[in-house]
C-alpha cells in the first residue's frame, strides 16, 4: 500500500515537471527568448496565438533605414542651416549695396556741387579780369584826356566804376612814379558828387559792385 501511494505521487510530480518544463519552453518561446514555434506551433494554433519572432520583438524597420533616416534629417537640418545663412548674406549683401548707392549719391551730389562753385569761381574770376582790363583801358584813355574832359566823362559814370577808376589811376601813377591826377579830378567834380565818391572810397576800399 505504501508503495502505490510513492509510485502516484512520484507519477504527479514528473507530470508537473513536464508541465512546468512545457510550460516555461512556451512562456520563453511567445517572448521570443527562444525558438521551438514549429515544435509548439499546434499547441500555439490551439490558444489562437501568434508565436513571437525575432522579426516581430525587434522594430519593423531595418537598423539600416533607421540610419539612413537620422542621416537625412541631419542633412536636411544642415541644409536649412546653410539656407538661412545664404538669406541673410543676401539680405546683408542687399543693405550694402542701399549704402554704396546712397554714399555714391551723395558723392556724385557733392561733386555736382562742388563743380558749380568751381564754375561760378572761375565766372567771378574772369568776370573780374575783364573789368580790370575794362578799367585799365578807361584809367589810360582818362589820362590821356584834358582834365575837363576827364572829368565830364567821369561824371556820367556811376558811383563804383568811378572809384575803381580813381583807383587805377593812382596805382598807375605810383608805378610809373608821377603825380595822380586823381585829386585835380576831384577838385573839377561838382563838390557833393565828389564828395560822395571819397566817401565811398573810404568806406568801401576793394568792392566791386
Amino acid at each position: 500500500m505504501a508503495k502505490g501511494s510513492s509510485l502516484g505521487k512520484t507519477v504527479v510530480l514528473l507530470f508537473l515537471l513536464i508541465i512546468l518544463v512545457l510550460g516555461g519552453l512556451l512562456w520563453f518561446d511567445f517572448l521570443g527568448v527562444i525558438r521551438v514555434k514549429n515544435l509548439f506551433a499546434p499547441v500555439y494554433k490551439l490558444f489562437g496565438l501568434t508565436p513571437q519572432t525575432s522579426a516581430t520583438s525587434t522594430s519593423s524597420k531595418p537598423l539600416s533605414a533607421d540610419l539612413d533616416l537620422d542621416r537625412l534629417a541631419k542633412q536636411r537640418e544642415a541644409l536649412d542651416i546653410y539656407r538661412e545663412e545664404l538669406e541673410k548674406r543676401e539680405g546683408d549683401s542687399s543693405l550694402a549695396e542701399d549704402q554704396n548707392r546712397r554714399l555714391a549719391e551723395e558723392i556724385a551730389e557733392r561733386e555736382k556741387n562742388l563743380e558749380e562753385r568751381e564754375k561760378t569761381f572761375n565766372n567771378l574770376v574772369k568776370m573780374y579780369d575783364d573789368r580790370n582790363v575794362n578799367i585799365e583801358q578807361i584809367a589810360a584813355n582818362l589820362e590821356g584826356m584834358p582834365p575837363r574832359a576827364a572829368v565830364d566823362i567821369l561824371v556820367a559814370m556811376d558811383d563804383q566804376i568811378v572809384i575803381d577808376v580813381l583807383r587805377k589811376v593812382t596805382e598807375r601813377a605810383e608805378a610809373a612814379g608821377t603825380a595822380s591826377m586823381v585829386a585835380y579830378w576831384l577838385s573839377l567834380m561838382p563838390a557833393e558828387r565828389a564828395a560822395l565818391v571819397q566817401r565811398k572810397m573810404t568806406s568801401k576800399p576793394t568792392a566791386i559792385e
